[in-house]
């Protein structure tokens, strides 16, 4: 367990560095689009390939800080049933979606997506805007985001794991931002 917990440490290492690193495009996508609109209102010129640089910022944004964002353990889950349970059972649940939702899904994904981006590149697909860019970037980038993804839900899997058997201290002490708030009004006393 303790190589498998030595490489859930590295991916949490690689992901947090991503996604840490892929939120700059999100200003990215700011600045170019400020840039298009002014220049549209002031010499009254566009272009589809500004447009869809954006979109394609916003979607290496959001597609490469997924796993990021699960390491966080920000994910939306329905609170309101999950906090009513104790820490334990917490656990079980995360593990059992984990195992039996997330990889799945990932898999078929990357399954499905696969044959898609290598026609994609192999015909050399372009917008079918005009002056738009070429698609495969973006469509690769769906199957770079999904397959961090994976790698952040084996990640959590073995961490989970970890904790269940008392290997590695609860990485996420509270589950969703009311426990956390609790915690705080706790400590300070309020």
């Amino acid at each position: 367990m303790g190589a498998l917990l030595a490489l859930a440490r590295v991916i949490d290492r690689i992901n947090e560095f991503i996604g840490k690193s892929v939120s700059w495009l999100i200003l990215v996508a700011v600045l170019v689009s400020a840039t298009n609109a002014a220049i549209r209102k002031i010499f009254d010129v566009s272009s589809n390939a500004w447009l869809e640089a954006q979109w394609y910022l916003f979607g290496a944004a959001f597609l490469l800080a997924a796993a990021y964002t699960l390491k966080q353990n920000e994910h939306i889950r329905i609170d309101i049933v999950y906090g009513a349970f104790s820490r334990r059972v917490q656990h079980w649940i995360d593990l059992f979606g984990h195992v039996f939702f997330l990889m799945p899904f990932i898999v078929l994904m990357i399954w499905l997506m696969y044959p898609w981006l290598m026609m994609s590149i192999r015909s050399g697909e372009v917008s079918t805007n005009s002056g738009g860019l070429i698609i495969w970037p973006a469509k690769s980038l769906l199957m770079i985001g999904f397959g961090l993804l994976f790698l952040q839900g084996l990640s959590e899997i073995i961490k989970k794991i970890g904790v269940m058997m008392g290997l590695i201290p609860d990485p996420h002490t509270f589950a969703g931002h009311h426990g956390t708030a609790e915690a705080f009004v706790e400590k300070d006393g309020m």
